[in-house]
């Protein structure tokens, strides 16, 4: 019996997101993703139980063996021979269909419970082939820290130094935006990717000035057309005297916006409550998973 064990899951912002109309075997886009942790988490609960289960607080609609974490733990278990003698509970913070990475998020970490729990390096090629399967983002949730993938998004070709930068999040109303649905509307009318070395150069140099003018997402028109209120909740945030970048991040629907200082941060969420009545959350860019820079 191992016992309980909590691990806490960060959301993510990307930096840079540059889509490709090009697809690889399995019919996946080639994607560009520089990925920030972000100081927003959900908590996982691993813990010892007669027969495996999967809870979400609060509930969900899906079915618990349609979750992400189900699919990791019952593949990883299947990968290493395991037995899922066990519970794993999800305390829900990060919005859904918001582009922050929620479920890949919960994913992450359970699979990182699971590692340590059965003694298995979470760089293990069996783990990180385990993490594709279930999702892309996935992979980055094993080791989130701020990080280059490629490939289909999934796989990790540079890791960068801890860069604290206070982040404004916002969601507006709305059922939010799937990461297919965004990639739908995309095809429509695919668009070259920016490039991605300039932002990875920046981060190098821990240059937030530079960080801060060169974010890119060329899946934000596809996550716009599909909720047109991320549209103004990104012009509403660059609107704002504190705000220095603002994008939609990932797939949609939550934008995020870079500012100077976690003081400026939190007047920004506090009017995006106050003056709009958008779920807003002030926070910091995260070093490690369970550290806020």
């Amino acid at each position: 019996m191992v016992g309980r064990q909590v691990v806490f899951a960060p959301c993510k912002i990307n930096l840079h997101l540059g889509i490709h109309a090009q697809t690889d075997s399995r019919g996946y886009h080639f994607v560009d993703s520089v990925m920030m942790p972000v100081g927003l988490f959900d908590e996982v609960t691993v813990d010892d139980a007669p027969a495996f289960a999967v809870h979400h607080e609060p509930a969900i609609e899906t079915p618990p063996e349609k979750t992400t974490v189900w699919k990791a733990a019952t593949l990883l278990a299947e990968e290493l021979g395991a037995e899922l003698n066990l519970r794993i509970d999800v305390k829900t913070r990060i919005p859904e269909k918001a582009g922050l990475g929620g479920s890949s998020a919960d994913a992450g970490a359970a699979l990182r419970a699971l590692c340590e729990r059965w003694g298995v390096d979470v760089h293990d090629p069996r783990v990180a082939d385990v993490a594709r399967r279930v999702g892309a983002d996935v992979s980055f949730f094993l080791d989130p820290v701020p990080s280059l993938f490629l490939g289909a998004g999934d796989m990790l070709s540079e890791t960068f130094p801890s860069l604290p930068m206070p982040v404004v999040l916002v969601k507006p109303a709305g059922d939010g935006v799937s990461a297919a649905a965004a990639y739908g509307e995309y095809d429509r009318d695919p668009s070259e990717p920016p490039a991605y070395e300039a932002m990875c150069e920046a981060l190098r140099r821990g240059s937030t000035e530079e960080v801060r003018g060169l974010v890119r997402n060329n899946l934000a028109p596809a996550a716009k057309a599909l909720q047109p209120a991320s549209e103004d909740a990104e012009k509403w945030l660059a609107s704002q005297p504190e705000t220095r970048a603002a994008m939609v991040s990932g797939s949609g629907s939550c934008v995020f916006a870079l500012c100077e200082t976690i003081e400026e941060a939190r007047a920004v969420a506090a009017r995006a409550v106050d003056e709009q009545d958008w779920w807003s959350f002030a926070t910091l860019t995260v070093g490690k998973p369970e550290e806020v820079c």
